[in-house]
């Protein structure tokens, strides 16, 4: 891995679709749901081996500076970023990439997502070694690279990206280039991308050298380095956040995707054999949980009678729930809150969080 790489861990999101267990102040990247690490470790310990602690920034909410260091104590203060203001994926990525080239200049940049499953690490390794190595050469020095999920179903929760040409074959590794991003489909058109074999699911990962996005930026979105590039002067000062929350308010919300990627010249991916979940529910964890004879997948102790097709999930791995004559529940327990929705309705969890919830459950 070329010694100028730098990741930079997106970790701003709220991840209101994992409430009661995700709340307000501790959203599902700072959550411990597979084991003994939460989400955004697993995220750092994926490139622990490839860039040191000085060479990885975590950009997030203002409100979640302390959990970061908390959660990843190796990481310098100073590279833990807090966000003042939620303007979409744009505005963090213009900000890494802008603090990037101050410090590190026009290097290599891998931005990768704080909540995301990646299995094998190894594969993913090999895929992000693949990536940076070819922005790395002259000849895709000007390209923005994204990693394409190979779909396993017809997901109309996922964009998606058409490729085009194939530029190479990297012992396995194929790269693309792309045609288009494409939104989320509807049903039937997500099984026509599956089946026309020319479309990957959009993973939100990205590698791409400074130079070359901070480009498509002042090509596509000059306002946003207009407004953030005042504020790198103040770099290590007490008067950052001051700056950050100036530059930040008047941006408009705008995703990478929608505001660069879709625009620029040289987009390419990497086709990706790893394993990949964005974790975007509870019915994200069913393969992951122990199974009953009777269908319940389940974390906790689970007591059932003519009970079937169920997802349990117990922040505390000791605490009993007991199901008698029910059916394709989900039933979630965390301190003082509980959760019981049928599985066709867990996407209304969501709107239940943002706009009916009381205060002291969020």
């Amino acid at each position: 891995m070329p010694a100028d790489l730098t990741v930079v861990i997106m970790a701003g999101g709220a991840g209101t679709r994992f409430w009661p267990l995700s709340i307000e102040a501790r959203p599902k990247q700072f959550l411990n749901l597979f084991g003994e690490r939460t989400l955004i470790q697993m995220s750092r310990d994926r490139v622990a081996d490839l860039v040191p602690p000085e060479r990885v920034l975590v950009l997030t909410n203002a409100r979640f500076v302390p959990l970061v260091r908390e959660q990843l104590p190796e990481i310098p203060a100073r590279n833990v970023i807090g966000e003042p203001l939620r303007r979409d994926t744009a505005a963090a990525v213009a900000l890494a990439a802008l603090l990037c080239r101050a410090r590190f200049g026009d290097g290599a940049m891998a931005v990768l997502t704080a909540d995301h499953l990646i299995e094998p690490a190894q594969l993913f390794q090999r895929t992000l070694g693949s990536a940076v190595g070819a922005v790395s050469a002259p000849e895709g020095a000007r390209a923005l690279y994204t990693f394409g999920i190979r779909p396993t179903y017809p997901a109309t929760g996922y964009g998606y990206l058409q490729r085009g040409e194939r530029l190479a074959d990297d012992d396995g590794i194929e790269h693309f280039r792309l045609r288009r991003f494409v939104e989320k489909p509807d049903l039937e058109t997500a099984r026509s991308y599956v089946s026309s074999g020319e479309h990957f699911w959009n993973s939100g990962m990205f590698v791409w050298t400074t130079g070359a996005i901070l480009a498509e930026l002042s090509a596509h979105l000059p306002e946003h380095l207009e407004h953030l590039e005042p504020a790198i002067a103040h770099d290590g000062s007490p008067s950052f956040g001051e700056a950050l929350a100036r530059a930040f308010e008047p941006l408009r919300p705008i995703s990478i995707d929608f505001g660069v990627m879709e625009k620029a010249a040289e987009v390419r991916c990497v086709s990706s054999a790893f394993d990949w979940s964005d974790v975007g529910g509870w019915l994200a964890l069913e393969d992951l949980l122990e199974r009953d004879g009777a269908g319940n997948r389940h974390r906790g102790r689970l007591f059932t009678r003519d009970a079937g097709g169920n997802l349990v999930f117990c922040e505390e791995r000791d605490e009993a729930v007991a199901l008698v004559g029910v059916k394709d529940l989900v039933v979630v327990r965390s301190g003082n809150r509980t959760l019981v929705v049928h599985r066709d309705h867990t996407e209304q969890v969501k709107q239940l969080v943002k706009g009916d919830l009381d205060e002291d459950l969020r």
